[in-house]
């Protein structure tokens, strides 16, 4: 590999310098040709040299950007999208320049590869998910059984409770993943019914009402009467995902901002938390499965929380964003499309 990569560097260095000294000798020839004329225009040959100097010189560089500098700006381009998680991209090139195609043939193999890769990862886990969700129900039912039974001692009780506890966050761990699964595959569809957003958005903060009393947590809420058309269950999702994480990351008798409102074509929403913010490191990785930014929060979560919300929003025509506010904490805003059913009504 390191001898192909000097091969290539060897061949591009020696393209551009034969285009330099391209330049220079047509430059010299031509004026030398036409040293005849120079004299009967009274332009002196230094003038005329800058002249087809400036003109070769510009078609040089035109053909080396559309042909090199191009293609490559392409290349870098691709990268950027592959690193960011999109491993279906493909490079056509029909260059003259050998190294350039080669390039292209070695890009669009290695995202093949990934693509593959990929693919395998994701069906094998949607496979093991659903292996392992019917033992896990049965686990938790028994140990539900168990702990209403008589006769258990303090240290039994406790046990229970921990078995169940972690029972609980396996099960919503492998539902989240066959969720996912399904949103990746495009399995579930984005429609649904007309329902009031703001009402949903209540039924979430009371749903999440035993961990914000725990922390003796303020809501400051203004929400629109707002109708939606769409999936309710999907969208459940992503408010019920936010609006925790916002209690997860608010300090003890804090306070958590919730907003809901109409803004031309688009129904908006935010919620914003009195946490420690988002570092840049985390604001890149936010929506990738499995990442988790802060490692004291672990416990309470599996990394999948806001991989969901974006792919349903994504499957929704919505977008969200995360951002930090300059008073501390950080707040994220949801979009949504109103929807041409929801225009008739």
């Amino acid at each position: 590999m390191k001898g192909v990569r000097k091969r290539i560097s060897f061949r591009i260095g020696l393209i551009f310098t034969a285009i330099v000294m391209g330049e220079i000798l047509v430059t010299v020839g031509i004026a030398s040709l036409l040293s005849g004329l120079l004299d009967i225009t009274g332009i002196s040959a230094t003038v005329w040299l800058w002249i087809f100097s400036i003109l070769i010189g510009g078609a040089l560089s035109w053909y080396v950007n559309h042909r090199i500098l191009k293609p490559i700006t392409r290349l870098s381009d691709a990268m950027d999208r592959v690193a960011a998680g999109e491993f279906n991209v493909t490079l056509a090139s029909h260059s003259r320049i050998r190294e350039i195609r080669n390039i292209y043939e070695k890009f669009n193999l290695m995202t093949g590869e990934l693509r593959s890769t990929e693919i395998l990862q994701r069906d094998f886990i949607s496979n093991v998910s659903h292996e392992i969700k019917t033992p896990i129900n049965a686990i938790e039912g028994y140990v539900t059984l168990l702990q209403s039974t008589e006769n258990i001692d303090e240290t039994e009780e406790i046990y229970i409770e921990k078995i169940l506890l972690n029972t609980r966050r396996l099960s919503e761990l492998v539902g989240n993943i066959l969720l996912l699964s399904k949103l990746e595959n495009c399995s579930i569809e984005a429609g649904g019914t007309c329902f009031r957003l703001d009402e949903q958005i209540r039924l979430a903060i009371m749903l999440l009402e035993p961990k914000w009393q725990e922390k003796e947590l303020g809501f400051d809420v203004e929400l629109e009467e707002l109708t939606y058309y769409g999936n309710t269950g999907l969208l459940c999702h992503v408010w019920s995902n936010l609006i925790g994480n916002a209690v997860k990351f608010s300090p003890r008798g804090g306070e958590v901002t919730l907003r809901l409102w109409e803004e031309g074509e688009r129904l908006c929403f935010s919620v914003a938390d009195q946490g420690e913010g988002i570092s840049p490191e985390v604001q890149k990785r936010m929506f990738q499965q499995f990442y988790q930014g802060d490692s004291s929060h672990k416990a309470e979560g599996n990394g999948l929380g806001l991989t969901l919300a974006k792919r349903i929003l994504d499957l929704c025509g919505g977008e969200i964003f995360g951002e930090n506010l300059r008073e501390g904490g950080c707040r994220f805003t949801v979009y949504l499309q109103k929807t041409e059913k929801l225009n008739k009504t």
